[in-house]
């Protein structure tokens, strides 16, 4: 396995059978940036080094291939919710730290600060959803070009993540941003129009997207 003793990552090509590429490392602007041009992502437990991912296949959506189903066209032609973009970024990294923590999974007070930090140079963004005023649902993740890397989503009542990112894929399609990395697959969002494809598509298809 790679240990990592400064910012630059092995080849992708060179991740073990279950896409473990690297081991530590830290998580600054610099090293998240560099690990997100080369399709890498860090997803470890609290306490533990420092893991760096490029899975293959990969699971990917195409904003403008989003499915909406019959049921989701009824809740969004209710009204019920109302949409933000990069309003309250923390509010969502925070929520669905809460939840990944419900789930096994670690969304550390590290985690936070890098990503809050990410968004305040203008690379990571968040979309919210909101009922009575109330933050219900959102996504949040990191821009580079005209790719998105989606991290996490959340939602406190039915409906909202799925609302969260139909109404991403929306804003998506007018940024000119054409391809969003799901990371792993779920049934969720392969029912929404997600796909898998090979890691090496997915790298060819950075190359063309990231500026």
């Amino acid at each position: 396995m790679n240990f990592l003793f400064d910012t630059h990552f092995p080849d992708p090509e060179l991740t073990d059978a279950e896409g473990l590429l690297a081991i530590g490392g830290d998580l600054s602007p610099q090293m998240l940036v560099n690990a997100y041009r080369i399709g890498a992502f860090p997803w470890f437990n609290e306490n533990d080094p420092i893991l760096w991912w490029c899975p293959d296949p990969r699971l990917v959506l195409f904003p403008k291939e989003v499915k909406v189903s019959k049921s989701m066209k009824q809740v969004l032609k209710k009204g019920g919710f109302t949409f933000s973009i990069n309003q309250d970024f923390e509010g969502v990294i925070k929520a669905c730290s809460v939840l990944r923590v419900e789930e096994g999974t670690w969304i550390s007070p590290e985690m936070i600060d890098a990503y809050v930090q990410l968004h305040y140079l203008g690379l990571a963004n968040s979309a919210e959803v909101w009922q009575n005023d109330a933050l219900v649902g959102g996504l949040y993740g990191v821009q580079l070009g005209k790719v998105f890397y989606g991290e996490s989503m959340f939602s406190v009542v039915s409906n909202a993540s799925k609302a969260a990112l139909i109404y991403w894929c929306l804003h998506c399609l007018s940024a000119g941003i054409e391809l969003i990395d799901c990371q792993q697959s779920t049934a969720h969002l392969k029912s929404m129009g997600a796909k898998e494809i090979s890691r090496k598509e997915f790298l060819s298809l950075l190359n063309q997207l990231i500026e």
